[in-house]
């Protein structure tokens, strides 16, 4: 009797500790897995719980990482890779096996808000790609309809920033002219179906390329002299706000103003090659901590004051087998091993579980300890036998 009501009194204890909310306003995080030195994704649930970060951005539709957030308050947008999209635009069947087979399954127990349908397709310059986006995305809104979770998930795609041509003053922001036929019969299926525009948007490129013409305080989110729009007398005290007011002009031009324009991806990395200036830790955590702030305020734009921000950062771990230059591998929050890269004011835990078929090792004192604030000491074995020992 006395081992059943510490069994029973155990997982209460991780009940209580995973039934935690956050007070905040969702922050958004890019999981990226891109690396071979990644805990799994069990460990990073438990991560993020103890973050309060409660919005994730997957680039595949991984079953191990949803399994993993079964039954947790985490909202996930998923992602359709590039290289699905010519086949279901050909053949819609294929959109629905996709949901059937990578959604549906786990639908039922996590959070699944969104499927991301392709990445920065236009930063290709690939015609055929280009070509079957808006098909592909109709394909699986279609196949969302035929099973029922079409206001349960939405769809939509994520771009690069250079899709604009102009983007200064953020008044005169345009699209360029070559994109222009693809990008008006989306923004029009966008309207149709109610779904945000997503962005990925980096001042860290701007900064890079001109570090002499852009001031680092006005990319950084730091006090500065900022720009004013002579069209609107609106303003700016950084680009990250500009280059989204920028994109609302761009789709404005194509008579939208009913589509909403979220940030699907911005960051800085900590790290970079010799002519990557700016790419330091310092940077970095400025960037990200005076941008958490302004998220945490709920701050809208100048031209859409009203809207509160919505971000997604980029990202939540290095990833150590990302090609290019040294800085695609170091725009992490934090070291696989869960220590923080710097300091932007986000102290989360990152457990040791480890599975087997006859017990599971769980930190569960730590667990409690970290997400009720208390100091990390000690451990709990719990053998599925009945067994349970403390440290």
């Amino acid at each position: 009797m006395a081992r059943r009501s510490l069994f029973f009194f155990t997982v209460l204890i991780i009940f209580l500790a995973l039934s935690v909310r956050s007070n905040g306003q969702g922050v958004g995080i890019n999981y990226g897995q891109i690396a071979n030195n990644l805990p799994s994704p069990a460990r990073v649930a438990t991560l993020l719980r103890s973050l309060n970060i409660s919005r994730v951005k997957l680039y595949d539709a991984d079953p191990n990482v949803l399994f993993s957030f079964s039954n947790s308050p985490v909202d996930f947008m998923i992602g359709l890779g590039n290289e699905f999209l010519q086949n279901m635009s050909t053949d819609p069947t294929k959109a629905q096996n996709w949901i059937q087979q990578r959604l549906q399954p786990h639908i039922a127990k996590t959070r699944i808000t969104s499927i991301v349908v392709g990445n920065e397709i236009f930063k290709t310059n690939d015609r055929v790609l280009i070509e079957n986006l808006l098909p592909a995305m109709k394909a699986v809104y279609a196949a969302l309809v035929n099973l029922g979770l079409e206001k349960q998930v939405a769809v939509t795609s994520a771009h690069s920033l250079d899709i604009l041509q102009t983007s200064y003053p953020p008044s005169s922001g345009s699209f360029k002219e070559e994109f222009v036929q693809f990008l008006q019969p989306l923004l029009d299926f966008h309207s149709q179906i109610k779904s945000p525009f997503l962005i990925n948007a980096y001042p860290f490129f701007a900064y890079k390329d001109s570090p002499r013409e852009v001031p680092l305080e006005y990319v950084l989110f730091q006090p500065n002299q900022g720009m004013i729009d002579p069209n609107t007398n609106l303003h700016y005290d950084n680009m990250l706000f500009a280059q989204v007011d920028a994109l609302y002009s761009a789709i404005k031009t194509l008579g939208h103003t009913d589509v909403e324009v979220r940030i699907s991806e911005t960051g800085w990395p900590s790290k970079g090659d010799e002519n990557e200036i700016g790419a330091s830790p310092e940077n970095a955590a400025l960037y990200n901590g005076n941008l958490l702030r302004l998220i945490q305020q709920r701050k809208g734009t100048p031209a859409k004051q009203s809207v509160p921000i919505d971000v997604y950062v980029f990202a939540l771990f290095n990833e150590n087998l990302k090609p290019g230059p040294t800085s695609e591998r170091n725009y992490g929050l934090f070291y696989p091993d869960g220590k923080p890269v710097y300091n932007v004011g986000l102290q989360g835990y990152l457990p040791d579980i480890i599975y087997s078929s006859s017990a599971i090792t769980i930190k569960i004192l730590n667990l409690w300890r970290a997400v009720m604030g208390l100091a990390v000491t000690g451990w709990i074995l719990l053998d599925m036998g009945g067994k349970i020992w403390m440290r």
